[in-house]
């Protein structure tokens, strides 16, 4: 069944399975424009003007702003559930009490909707001694196999698929088994892993040095180096627990994402330096799909501008990309992303004074290869780059404009101080006048922009390219979830296409109609380093690459991403392990989110 402004089948089963308000007698909403109207309505309770229903509203249609999946689902429905779509939780305790503590914490958040993301690199590696019981620590890994156990019982009891992060430091004494701990089928599936790879490290792989494993421990347990640990205010004296070569440590991470597609890359200590609040938090973990950086108990508060709404003539000479309108729209998606933290319930009360303190949002794009398409670009060059950057630089500094005006009519964010924000790395790139501003005003939220996958929310929005991802297929199957928690497929064509025929027939395609495989690794890369310097947070970014791609091609993308400033990266190359549910015959995708098991 398909309504305006639906175009295709699958974006009427997303609204009608994921956002449009129901109980048990039945939907309470006949149209999305009902679902929209419910979404301003209760953004716009906060505001003394009545008047931003509307303007809210005008921002949701035609799917302008598309606000993160659990603003869509829960917002106005008087449901005990969160509107943030992640969490990172708490740092675990390295005691049983600790552990499980933060397992209660981490099912208490799924059941309400969000993702989670984890730091293990706390707990005390396998054969450890556990004096206080006279035993033998049995490591992260073990553990993680109880938070995927709960993950899966969770999602026994609904159709709504959760997601959860890992993490574990480059030099905790378990790092290999960490990185080989989804090579097994039925593996831990319900994590996404990521390894915590710091600048000494990276300096150690280029020197091809020896690496220390180590773990904190009190000063007289043999050689000791000092480390700024998981978890720790400064650094913490930690025993060595065995070197290894850098390289050959580096290569084994490596050949697990080339046959395994995990574990990602999260390069920790520029993610830290690049902290607008570098100096109140140290963050270790992210959400599941890495986007948001976040301390302890950080939320992610999530919503993407689509850039196909905003271009003018496709696929004609006078194609053109209106950036007055995406400014407006992003000052109009700041105002109501920072409404989300005001009206949203937090299934703990430590996320709730975290998201008030700091008022982080993410706010970003979808829909960018779509865009470069429809105006005659290819992804892979120059050109394409350079507009991408120009648009995230306009959502960037209008978002930050915005915030300053926010905070004088609202005041700041509680941890705002003045001082030690302006002299943040990130912060001292801005323009002038938004220094100026934040000197004079301060300014409402702490982080304003991060680029999410955007997995279900583009099916939403009929099928644009989702993230600042190429195009993964022009036209393939995609398996959803139905209510009652069967899957269903669809045979899927790209917006991009389905538009061009609309206008052209049968016209051969131009050379810019280029899918993700054909494009290699470094035009993935430069595409995200070329958006990152207007993301204060991170970009979930999946590298595809073909089954035949070799490994001594492939073994260098990380380093090039770090070469390239990013912050993380994952990868994606077909193997046997790894399932996925886009499928381009013979091959399928993985995405870091997708509809089955997607928070965001």
């Amino acid at each position: 069944m398909t309504t305006a402004p639906f175009t295709t089948p699958i974006a009427y089963h997303i609204w009608d399975t994921k956002y449009r308000f129901r109980t048990e007698q039945g939907p309470l909403e006949a149209t999305i424009e009902d679902t929209w109207r419910r979404i301003a309505r209760a953004l716009a309770a906060p505001e003394k003007d009545p008047s931003w229903v509307e303007r809210f509203y005008e921002a949701l249609a035609g799917f302008r702003f598309l606000p993160g999946g659990r603003i869509q689902a829960g917002a106005g429905t008087g449901r005990r559930v969160t509107l943030f779509n992640c969490f990172v939780m708490g740092t675990i305790e390295d005691s049983m009490d600790g552990i499980f503590d933060g397992l209660k914490e981490g099912a208490l958040t799924m059941q309400q909707g969000g993702g989670v993301g984890y730091d293990f690199s706390t707990l005390r590696p396998r054969g450890a001694p556990a004096r206080a019981v006279g035993g033998v620590a049995s490591g992260p890994v073990s553990f993680m196999r109880i938070w995927d156990a709960m993950c899966a019982t969770l999602l026994s009891t609904g159709a709504r698929r959760g997601a959860m992060m890992a993490t574990l430091r480059c030099d905790h004494p378990d790092i290999e088994t960490f990185i080989a701990a989804k090579q097994t089928p039925g593996e831990l599936r319900n994590f996404n892993l990521s390894v915590l790879v710091t600048d000494e490290f990276m300096q150690a792989v280029e020197a091809d040095a020896e690496w220390p494993l180590v773990f904190p421990a009190r000063a007289d347990e043999g050689e000791i180096v000092m480390r700024r640990w998981s978890g720790a205010l400064a650094p913490v004296p930690c025993r060595v627990y065995r070197r290894v070569r850098a390289r050959a440590l580096w290569e084994k991470l490596m050949r697990a994402t080339y046959e395994y597609a995990e574990p990602g890359v999260l390069f920790v200590d520029r993610i830290n330096r690049l902290n607008n609040l570098w100096y109140r938090e140290h963050i270790s973990a992210t959400n599941p799909c890495g986007e948001l950086p976040l301390p302890p108990y950080g939320a992610c508060d999530l919503g993407s501008i689509n850039l196909v709404a905003f271009v003018r003539d496709p696929f004609t000479e006078k194609a053109s990309l209106d950036l007055d309108g995406i400014a407006a729209t992003a000052r109009i998606a700041v105002r109501m992303m920072d409404n989300v933290i005001d009206v949203s319930r937090f299934p703990l009360e430590r996320q709730a004074e975290m998201a008030n303190g700091a008022r982080r949002i993410g706010l970003g794009l979808t829909g960018l290869a779509d865009a470069l398409l429809m105006l005659g670009l290819h992804y892979g060059e120059p050109p394409a780059r350079e507009l991408a950057a120009r648009v995230m630089r306009t959502v960037c500094h209008e978002a930050y404009r915005c915030s300053i005006a926010l905070a004088r009519e609202k005041g700041p964010f509680p941890f705002f101080e003045h001082e030690r924000y302006l002299a943040g790395e990130f912060v001292r790139r801005l323009p002038e006048d938004i220094q100026e501003g934040i000197r004079n005003y301060g300014i409402r939220n702490s982080h304003l922009t991060a680029i999410a996958p955007t997995g279900t929310i583009s099916l939403l929005a009929n099928n644009v390219s989702s993230g600042i991802e190429p195009v993964y297929a022009f036209r393939y199957r995609r398996r959803v979830l139905e209510l009652d928690g069967s899957t269903r497929e669809y045979e899927l064509t790209d917006y991009a296409l389905e538009r061009w025929r609309a206008l052209r027939g049968d016209e051969p395609l131009p050379r810019a109609f280029v899918s993700a495989q054909e494009l290699p690794p470094a035009a993935h890369l430069d595409m995200q380093a070329a958006l990152q310097p207007y993301v204060d947070s991170s970009i979930s970014k999946t590298i595809n690459v073909p089954a035949d791609f070799p490994f001594e091609e492939f073994k260098d993308i990380y380093r090039y991403a770090y070469a390239q400033g990013l912050k993380g990266c994952t990868t994606y190359r077909p193997n046997t392990i790894t399932g996925g549910v886009l499928e381009a015959a013979p091959e399928a995708a993985r995405l870091c989110c997708v509809p089955e098991r997607e928070a965001d």
